[in-house]
């Protein structure tokens, strides 16, 4: 304990590991020898699955267009402790950093940019030029990225990344959805869900929030007699007043 500075500077102790790992390329050294060892090959690329030979684990990319926040970073570290349990298990873990190039919130930030607000104007620019300008932000973070989730101490490997614009990672997306077909297990359903009116295209619940607004709505009240006596009504109360043929529940 006598060796320890009287006043520990914790953030400077994290940048000087940092330094060591990479000169030291502590984490490729540990890959090497687990393959020397002889350790269990994988499947990898993200999704735990326990069994005598496989391990898996899926991790969905996150999008390079926004700085790193809380909920990246616990989650980070949670699927670290996975990664890491594994291999001290024996097993051989390739661990792939990845990114998101997909959705909305890319091209949201390009319509922003470009102030596009009809689809029409998309297609007079050229969805060629749209998609290669989507293209040069959607890595525009990577560097902040990996500074972060490397601070963190998470071990993953950035210099082989992957893309979901990558033609290898899409061809395999349809690969996948392809075997689920052919398998009957793709079916037609029905979902209630957010829809983009400009982009003709359904939501996700992010990227609903992305644009959520505070604002005034028309409110119509409503009076529904009830039939069973005369001077006693039900009201009913919407800002959706387009509803009230379809209602069930009162009529």
């Amino acid at each position: 304990m006598s060796s320890l500075p009287p006043a520990l500077d914790f953030a400077k102790a994290e940048e000087e590991i940092c330094s060591n790992w990479t000169a030291e390329e502590t984490f490729k050294t540990q890959q090497d020898l687990g393959k020397e060892r002889g350790d269990e090959q994988t499947l990898s690329l993200y999704c735990y699955a326990r069994n005598e030979k496989e391990f898996t684990f899926y991790d969905g990319p996150p999008f390079a267009t926004g700085l790193p926040h809380y909920g990246h970073i616990l989650a980070g570290t949670i699927k670290d402790v996975v990664t890491r349990y594994a291999v001290m298990s024996g097993k051989q873990v390739e661990r792939r950093a990845g990114w998101d190039c997909h959705g909305l919130p890319v091209e949201y930030e390009i319509d922003q940019k470009l102030n596009i607000t009809h689809r029409d104007q998309v297609l007079e620019m050229g969805i060629d030029k749209y998609n290669a300008t989507c293209r040069s932000i959607v890595t525009r973070y990577t560097k902040e990225w990996e500074s972060t989730v490397t601070r963190l101490g998470r071990w993953i490997d950035f210099e082989n990344d992957y893309k979901t614009m990558d033609p290898t990672f899409m061809e395999s997306v349809w690969w996948v959805f392809k075997t689920l077909f052919e398998k009957g297990l793709v079916y037609q359903g029905y979902k209630v869900m957010p829809f983009s009116t400009a982009c003709g295209t359904p939501l996700s619940n992010f990227e609903a929030g992305l644009n959520y607004k505070d604002v005034r709505d028309p409110a119509v009240v409503v009076s529904f007699p009830l039939l069973e006596e005369e001077n006693v009504n039900f009201i009913a109360w919407t800002t959706t007043p387009w509803t009230l043929p379809s209602n069930l529940a009162l009529c």
